[in-house]
């Protein structure tokens, strides 16, 4: 049996990791609950980070570091760079679907992984590694990209249109692992943009991402 290793991570129990890599599209048990308890490790060894690296920044400053380091975009493209979607366990429907590509999948993924280290290795394993992945990151945070509904108003008011409307489309699932689906209307395009993710405010951003790269494709088509 090849070794069970995930973000420089070795598992003792390989089990644990092959949860937090189990969508809920596969199996009844998957990483849904390590989700939820990697998602608040996360929030809160990134904030001990940006607490110790930006001895000046203010807490408003500190919020939006944190928001731009940790939000959907950010642990899905962590997630990436480390492989984790090729060794997702995806239901037929996911899989046809791409499922493995996904924001939303990947990032899910990458905060159980986060969880499993914890409850494999402990706090100070969760800890080091976790710093280890996120340190470069949070020392660069002058140079960290707005979010995408910050860049989406910034580029509407600089064409003096206005704002984007965001709207709640569903809400579904149990209370511990709900699922908001939003959509984003701008004006002067016919399109409505969505986005869905286990917070209203991360399926805001999925939706305004959706919304930008329409609107750099229609600038670089002269439209």
């Amino acid at each position: 049996m090849s070794e069970a290793r995930a973000l420089g991570h070795r598992f003792a129990d390989a089990a644990l990791l092959e949860r937090a890599l189990t969508h809920r599209s596969a199996a009844h048990l998957n990483n849904e609950r390590l989700e939820f308890l990697g998602d608040a490790l996360l929030n809160l060894l990134v904030a001990e980070l940006i607490y110790e690296l930006h001895p000046r920044a203010s807490e408003g400053e500190m919020t939006r570091l944190r928001a731009a380091l940790v939000n959907g975009g950010a642990l899905a493209a962590l997630a990436r760079g480390e492989q984790l979607g090729e060794r997702l366990h995806l239901g037929p429907g996911e899989l046809k679907s791409g499922g493995h590509r996904r924001d939303s999948i990947l990032a899910d993924a990458f905060e159980a992984v986060v969880a499993a280290i914890y409850l494999d290795g402990g706090w100070a394993s969760c800890r080091a590694r976790v710093r280890d992945l996120f340190a470069q990151r949070v020392g660069e945070g002058a140079r960290t990209p707005k979010d995408a509904k910050t860049r989406l108003q910034e580029y509407l008011q600089a064409q003096g249109l206005p704002l984007p409307v965001y709207e709640l489309v569903a809400a579904s699932g149990e209370e511990h692992a709900r699922l908001f689906e939003v959509s984003c209307r701008v004006a002067g395009i016919e399109s409505v943009f969505s986005g869905t993710a286990s917070s209203r405010r991360t399926a805001e951003q999925h939706a305004a991402e959706q919304a930008l790269a329409r609107l750099e494709e229609r600038d670089s088509d002269g439209h």
